[in-house]
């Protein structure tokens, strides 16, 4: 039984990591010098990230004690919280990545990215998007296989639209704190929008979908324009 459940849980994280195939191959194609070593490492931080949200989410119900209005939970207790978790992950990856570089020679796998501050922002904010949807898309198909299939092509874009932008949004900041704090925030209302859309009845379902690969679109055209 316990085999059986290995077995299952593995196979969820692979049909949740099926987005990590298609970007893998952009970035090479397109020759993003992202090294082997950080993007995993990107992937990994991702997914801790869902940890420091749930933290922080759980934080929020002792200190408000409520349910909150539906606006609330999506705006502020969901998409708020967890682009803060991948805020705060981000700047700790960044804060490594400088340490990395300084060391690189004790570190012969990692060669230290070319990109360029701002592309290399992007390209790091969209991989910790995709581990953060990795754990929470599996998680999600726990209950039902199938939703880890449709979240692998609805939610991981949406995830990893977000994360481009937090992290350009860091990256920037210490230069252009208005221009970085406004990609944190559009971050936050891209999610709560998609949030809002997928929970909600009336609207049909390829709206929410629009919205995530909309998302990711303008995340990676970001992402070439940033490395110019």
């Amino acid at each position: 039984m316990v085999m059986d459940g290995l077995w299952v849980l593995l196979l969820l994280i692979f049909i949740a990591a099926l987005p990590v195939v298609p970007v893998y191959v952009w970035f090479r194609v397109r020759q993003f010098p992202i090294p082997p070593v950080w993007f995993l490492l990107s992937l990994l931080a991702g997914a801790f990230s869902l940890l420091i949200a749930a933290l922080i989410q759980g934080f929020f119900s002792m200190v408000l004690n409520t349910r909150g209005s539906l606006l609330f939970n999506i705006f502020i207790r969901i998409a708020l919280t967890e682009e803060t978790g991948r805020l705060l992950m981000l700047c700790f990856l960044f804060w490594l990545e400088t340490r990395i570089r300084n060391m690189a020679f004790h570190v012969p796998a990692y060669d230290a990215p070319s990109l360029g501050p701002a592309a290399f922002g992007v390209a790091t904010g969209l991989l910790t998007g995709l581990g953060f949807a990795i754990i929470e898309s599996a998680s999600y198909g726990a209950v039902d296989i199938s939703i880890a299939l449709l979240r692998a092509f609805t939610a991981a874009p949406l995830h990893g639209a977000c994360g481009a932008r937090v992290g350009y949004g860091v990256i920037i900041f210490k230069h252009a704190p208005y221009r970085g704090l406004w990609r944190f925030l559009s971050a936050v209302a891209i999610h709560g929008m998609y949030n809002l859309m997928v929970i909600n009845p009336g609207i049909p379902p390829f709206l929410p979908v629009l919205i995530a690969l909309s998302a990711l679109a303008s995340s990676t055209r970001l992402l070439s324009k940033s490395r110019q």
